[in-house]
């Protein structure tokens, strides 16, 4: 008898693989198409084998690759899944047997392999212990370490060695590795703080202060877009670092605001909350499904004052120039900063990626640059911790326009955290 969560799990991986797809969204997916046939239970384990095999493959392969001698191109994608999903379990989830383990991924390889596939499995998942990965502890080549013990490609570590020392790069892997918290950003069109806090304790629901008056850190929550809470639109998912940017660039009641890579609109409706819904935002996104979720966000938060466009923030529209108070940019980016929510981002991103991605960011700013009026300010961030996607994108463009300056005290730089992802802020002022 196949257990049903970790099949599901297993076709989500495979899944991921064979079509080079964000976790995220094939988890969501297959979780809604499953959702009469699972419990909690089973919605907990699939998550946490998904995200648990995504997060630590690096690692993973490398104990496969101790103990098996096929290679890992030669297993088929079924079996090799199987494979990563048991030594997960085996390595770092304490309250599975080891023996529940390996029987459960015997019954997948029967079923999805070939005859001599489960004795395959069985044989070498009899063999893995905590002890191949405390092993990796020990090796003396700090880069091959961090990489093998963080699940780090060696990539992105020489990247972050350029600006910082080994202690801190390792430290910024692990962190890229913590379960990131559910952060709630209230909404305070449609509710008061103490009113918000009053419903979470009537419903048992745990919560943390942040130094940010507009957020709370939620704990244990699941399932949160089906709380009536947030279905009333009384608060919004975001991380504070994300936050940060709306909060840099301050816009004012009554502004017209150009949010020129919008979606999904967290950022664009945190403006507009604070603008107290009074004024104009024109949010652009290249895509028709994308700038949609702006309007539904928008929509349940009751909030009027967004104007959605298809519109590609790098051809220039010379009908806008000088018009906007305020511009934010969150530009395309690698997204390192936040690969804890994403750790495809480590299989899917290489190095030629920077250079591709920073032409980009510079021609977004160069070209919503000229839309800011005189006296203006325009915030750019991205959710990289590359030097390349942002200081070095800053100093060129300050360098080509005299008339731009950054703001006093403009300039975040946000590592990793327990609480945080990584961000890069920067406040720009046109004189």
């Amino acid at each position: 008898m196949i257990d049903k969560a970790r099949e599901i799990a297993l076709k989500i991986l495979y899944k991921i693989d064979k079509e080079q797809a964000y976790s995220n969204l094939v988890l969501n997916e297959e979780l809604k198409n499953n959702k009469i046939n699972l419990n909690e239970k089973d919605v907990g384990l699939i998550s946490e084998i998904v995200y648990g095999v995504t997060t630590w493959r690096l690692t993973i392969d490398e104990i496969i690759k101790k103990h098996s001698k096929i290679k890992l191109k030669k297993i088929s994608l079924w079996i090799l899944n199987i494979l990563r999903m048991g030594i997960y379990q085996i390595i770092f989830l304490d309250k599975i047997p080891k023996s529940a383990a390996v029987n459960e991924s015997v019954n997948l390889a029967k079923r999805y392999g070939h005859s001599s596939s489960s004795n395959f499995v069985n044989a070498i998942l009899r063999k893995v212990s905590k002890s191949d990965y405390e092993e990796f502890f020990q090796i003396n080549d700090n880069i091959e370490r961090i990489s093998k013990t963080t699940s780090m490609p060696e990539w992105i570590i020489k990247q972050l060695l350029i600006y910082n020392n080994y202690e801190k790069v390792e430290l910024i892997c692990k962190n890229l590795n913590l379960r990131p918290k559910t952060t709630i950003r209230i909404n305070k069109l449609k509710i008061k703080k103490e009113q918000l806090a009053e419903s979470l304790d009537e419903k048992n629901i745990e919560y943390k202060n942040t130094e940010y008056d507009d957020f709370l850190i939620l704990d244990n929550m699941k399932n949160i877009e089906n709380f009536d809470l947030f279905k009333n639109g009384f608060f919004t998912i975001q991380d504070i670092s994300a936050g940060l940017s709306s909060i840099m660039l301050s816009p004012q009641k009554g502004e017209k605001v150009l949010d020129a890579c919008a979606a999904p609109g967290g950022k664009t409706t945190y403006m507009a909350e604070m603008m107290q819904n009074s004024g104009e935002i024109l949010a652009w996104d290249i895509y028709e499904h994308r700038t949609k979720l702006i309007r539904q966000n928008a929509d349940r938060l009751g909030i009027s004052i967004i104007k959605t466009e298809e519109r590609d923030a790098t051809v220039y529209d010379e009908n806008l120039n000088e018009k906007f108070d305020k511009i934010l940019l969150d530009v395309p980016c690698l997204g390192i900063g936040v690969i804890r929510r994403k750790p495809d981002i480590k299989w899917q991103r290489k190095y030629e990626d920077i250079k591709e991605i920073a032409q980009i960011q510079e021609n977004i700013l160069s070209i919503c640059s000229r839309y800011l009026k005189k006296g203006g300010f325009l915030v750019y961030s991205t959710c990289s911790i590359f030097k390349e996607e942002n200081e070095d994108i800053i100093y060129k463009f300050l360098n080509k326009n005299e008339n731009f300056e950054i703001d006093k005290n403009g300039i975040k730089n946000i590592v990793p955290d327990e609480n945080n992802d990584g961000f890069f802020i920067c406040k720009i002022h046109k004189k």
